[in-house]
């Protein structure tokens, strides 16, 4: 059973206990409605990056993988039917168990964090975290539920009713309580833009995306080939960058969820359709099965905290300081921050009351650029952070707010 290693020194140190990841992949993360994977299937997004977690490690007997979560939102009955489905279509056998996970905007962040918990007290060796949300299909209750006892609609306690408030408006609070003004936040999303759009150009995306097979034409220029309508495109490039994105073009939109607010289309995240999964497992595993040079990452810890609901996206900067703290971590220690953008109201604020180093945050761009597939965004995060700890940084954090008022943070550090 492995304990939480605390300070600088010991994270970075290599221990048989540690959990290690060996694979972090994602589809494409495209528009709803509008985009490459708008008629993809959200199993039919996890199927694909299970697949390839199974090839990332082709040594990997898929029997030895005992346990897989999968963080999802949106789908039917939780989709654990499906998802069970997709993991033995691509190959995994029936003695590899699955389930899914729903901490809203966090889900995969929390089937990535139980995994490594599993492993971590020695339930299993080997396992997944997963997430996937196709908005395009299972959007239409806007995420509020349809169905709901009369007596918390209508509830006496106002942060029992403020779960089911709108997050644009619980956008617009953060944007009035806090100060944060609508100039400020055309200009974070704008960058959140030309940073993707950078990346996106320069292969940074490449090595973390694999590419879905759809029917379907997209929209938009995002697949590589079509061969036929048998064999379908290949949607292999994230397709909601703004690659002309300017504060300029930015302050002629209108607010979305007020008359007199101040958040918009473009200074809010996307909804998106996607899929991410990390491959973890025990160091003493990797080594035991010949699997060492495979380790992107090592695994260090998460916390989750509560706040209030009509004000859910300072979420992250309540969770960072209470993650640092128990990983006896500086925040000058951490090389790399991914700040969900779910508003830049929300993700100005955090960084500031964090006091973030700007440059630091969100390299490659962040929701407002590349979408958020709610049961997918923490996966995608983890799956792009490592990418970039790989260039700049030994320590990295991961951070969202989420929905009904929570933080979540989880911290790695580069093998």
């Amino acid at each position: 059973m492995s304990q939480l290693q605390r300070g600088l020194k010991n994270i970075v140190g290599k221990f048989p206990s540690d959990v290690v990841v060996l694979s972090a992949l994602r589809t494409p993360i495209t528009r709803a409605h509008k985009g490459g994977l708008r008629n993809a299937y959200p199993e039919q997004m996890l199927a694909a990056v299970l697949k390839a977690s199974l090839i990332s490690c082709p040594n990997l007997d898929p029997s030895l993988i005992e346990d897989v979560a999968v963080g999802t939102v949106l789908s039917e009955l939780g989709s654990s039917k499906a998802a069970r489905m997709a993991l033995n279509h691509v190959g995994y056998p029936s003695t590899t168990s699955l389930y899914t996970v729903n901490r809203a905007c966090a889900s995969s962040l929390q089937a990535i964090t139980t995994i490594a918990d599993s492993i971590a007290l020695g339930r299993v060796s080997i396992g997944i975290g997963a997430g996937m949300e196709s908005m395009t299909r299972n959007y239409g209750s806007k995420a509020i539920p349809m169905v709901l006892w009369p007596n918390l609609r209508n509830s006496p306690v106002k942060e029992a009713r403020d779960c089911i408030m709108s997050m644009g408006l619980t956008s617009e609070n953060v944007a009035e309580r806090y100060g944060i003004d609508r100039e400020d936040q055309d200009a974070f999303g704008a960058e959140s833009h030309r940073k993707a759009s950078r990346a996106q150009h320069a292969g940074l995306f490449d090595s973390e995306i694999i590419p879905v097979m759809t029917s379907n034409p997209p929209e938009d220029d995002c697949q590589e080939e079509s061969d036929s309508a048998t064999t379908g495109m290949a949607i292999s490039k994230d397709d909601g960058i703004r690659h002309g994105a300017s504060t300029e073009t930015m302050a002629k939109l209108k607010p979305v969820f007020k008359d007199n607010g101040t958040s918009t289309a473009g200074n809010s995240s996307q909804i998106s359709d996607g899929a991410a999964a990390v491959l973890m497992m025990r160091r003493s595993t990797a080594s035991a099965l010949g699997l060492t040079s495979h380790i992107k990452a090592k695994w260090i810890h998460s916390v989750c905290v509560g706040v209030d609901p009509a004000e859910m996206g300072i979420g992250p900067a309540v969770a960072v300081p209470k993650l640092l703290e128990q990983a006896g971590v500086k925040k000058d220690e951490v090389g790399v921050w991914e700040i969900n953008e779910a508003f830049a109201s929300q993700a100005l604020y955090c960084i500031r009351q964090l006091g973030l180093d700007m440059e630091k945050v969100n390299p490659r761009g962040g929701a407002i650029a590349l979408g958020h597939p709610l049961g997918a965004t923490g996966a995608r995060m983890v799956t792009t952070i490592l990418r970039e700890m790989e260039r700049e940084g030994e320590v990295g954090v991961c951070t969202l707010c989420v929905g009904t008022g929570m933080g979540m943070a989880a911290m790695m550090v580069k093998e």
